[in-house]
Formats: structure tokens, C-alpha cells, sequence
């Protein structure tokens, strides 16, 4: 059987995309893959890596797909998606953002099905999840 190559990056705008990206990096261990500068100190586009794993962002503005897609503040704080982020140090992981200044939504406590992990928002009040949890490891 031939083996699927496709990969989930998710997307994000930002109304100050640059800020986002050195909080992200700092807070929770991004690394900056590509960042094209756009117009008026915006972001154009960024790539963010975390191990094997990479988001998307870049600043909001009123374009084809930013009508589709928008920031927490101009939902009055809502999420629709929060992405779940499979982090072996987890307890160092949340540390880092604690002292970044995550706002913590769930402590970070064992789960029933395994693993370890904690809810927070960042500084544009994204959800994020982090956990010890890999779905895709094997059971021991």
C-alpha cells in the first residue's frame, strides 16, 4: 500500500503577526521556518515549525481569505478550533508558557486516556492545547 504523505498545517491570522510569532517562539518553542514581510510591518505569510509539525500565519486583513477566516478579538474572544500539540517535555512545555504569560485555561493534569497535557490561551487569545499524549505511538 502506498503510504499517504499528506500533513494538517493549521492557519492563523494575527492582528499584530509579528508579535505573535517571537511570543510563540519564545512561549511555546516555535521556530520560524519562513517569515515574508508584507506591506506597513505586516506579515505576509510565516511558517512556524514545532518538531515535525508546522503552523501558518500571518497579520489579519480584509482580503479573500480573511473573510473567511478572522481573529479571536473580532469574535469578542470565541474559538471555533484549537489545535492539540504533542509535546514530550510537558511539564518543562508548561512552565515556559506560564512564565511567557500564557493565560491558563485547564491546569495541567494527567488524562484517563494517557498522557499529560494543559489548556491555555496566547496573547491573542487562541486556544491552544499541549499534551504528552501521541495518539499515533504505540501502547505500551
Amino acid at each position: 500500500m502506498k503510504e499517504n504523505k499528506a500533513c494538517i498545517i493549521p492557519t492563523m491570522r494575527y492582528k499584530n503577526a509579528r508579535t505573535a510569532i517571537d511570543w510563540l517562539c519564545n512561549a511555546f518553542g516555535f521556530e520560524p521556518h519562513l517569515v515574508v514581510d508584507g506591506e506597513n510591518d505586516t506579515i505576509a505569510h510565516a511558517q512556524l515549525t514545532y518538531g515535525n509539525s508546522m503552523i501558518m500565519l500571518g497579520s489579519e486583513k480584509e482580503d479573500e481569505y480573511g473573510k473567511l477566516v478572522t481573529t479571536p478579538e473580532s469574535m469578542n474572544g470565541s474559538n471555533t478550533q484549537a489545535p492539540y500539540v504533542v509535546v514530550d517535555e510537558i511539564d518543562e512545555h508548561y512552565q515556559r508558557a506560564v512564565a511567557a504569560g500564557a493565560k491558563i485555561l485547564v491546569e495541567i493534569r494527567d488524562e484517563a486516556y494517557g498522557g499529560r497535557g494543559y489548556t491555555c490561551k496566547d496573547i491573542e487569545e487562541y486556544v491552544w492545547n499541549f499534551g504528552s499524549y501521541n495518539p499515533w505511538a504505540e501502547n505500551d
